[in-house]
C-alpha cells in the first residue's frame, strides 16, 4: 500500500512485497496467463516470460485487465491471442479494448485477440483481499466459502491486501494457501 507503515507493508518477508495479481502457467503443451494486471509487464520481464499461448480473465476490474495491451508481443509471435473469459468479462474487455477486438489497427505487432467464452477446477486461484469484508472483493472467509462449493484440489488466495500477511496461511484449512509473487505451481 502506498504510504503505509503497517506491519505487512514494512515486513522483511519478501513474499509480503506484492504486485497486482497475475499468474503464469506453463505445461509441456502450452502456457497461459491468468489476468493481465497493471504490473503485468514488470512481472513478465522479471520472470523472463517468452511465450504465452492464451490468456484467461477472471473478471474485468481495471487492476486485472489493464496490462492487456502488453500481450501484443505474444500475440504477434503467435499471429493472434486466444482470450478466455466469462460472457460479462468478455463484454467489458471488448468495450475497453475495442481497438484490438474490432481490429482497428491491422499493422504487424498489434494485438489480435480470439474470443473464447469459458467453463472446471484443479486449483482454485481466488480473490481474498483481507479478513474484513470489502465492497468489491472477497474476504478470506468468503473465498473459503466459494472454495467449499467449488471443491478444488487446492485453493490459492490472490489479490491480497496489506492487511493479510503471508503468516495468515497457518490458520487456513488444509489445501488453502496464500499465493505470493513468484509462486510456481506444478500439476500432473
Amino acid at each position: 500500500m502506498i504510504g503505509c507503515d503497517c506491519a505487512v507493508c514494512l515486513s522483511l518477508d519478501p513474499r509480503d512485497n506484492r504486485l497486482r495479481s497475475s499468474i503464469y502457467v506453463q505445461t509441456p503443451e502450452c502456457s497461459w496467463i491468468v489476468d493481465t494486471g497493471t504490473d503485468f509487464r514488470t512481472q513478465a520481464l522479471r520472470e523472463d516470460i517468452r511465450t504465452v499461448d492464451a490468456v484467461i480473465f477472471t473478471h474485468s476490474h481495471t487492476d486485472h485487465i489493464m496490462g492487456f495491451d502488453d500481450l501484443r508481443r505474444y500475440s504477434h509471435a503467435r499471429g493472434s491471442m486466444p482470450v478466455y473469459a466469462s460472457v460479462e468479462t468478455m463484454r467489458d474487455l471488448e468495450r475497453v479494448f475495442e481497438f484490438a477486438f474490432k481490429g482497428l489497427y491491422t499493422i504487424p505487432g498489434y494485438l489480435k485477440p480470439e474470443r473464447h467464452v469459458i467453463q472446471e477446477v484443479k486449483a482454485l486461484i481466488i480473490d481474498a483481499l483481507r479478513d474484513k469484508p470489502h465492497p468489491t472483493h472477497l474476504s478470506a472467509e468468503q473465498a473459503l466459502e466459494v472454495a467449499a462449493r467449488v471443491r478444488p484440489d487446492a485453493t490459492y488466495f490472490t489479490h491480497i491486501a496489506h492487511e493479510l500477511p503471508q503468516a495468515a496461511e497457518s490458520r487456513l484449512p488444509a489445501g488453502a494457501h496464500i499465493a505470493y509473487d513468484g509462486l510456481k505451481l506444478a500439476f500432473r
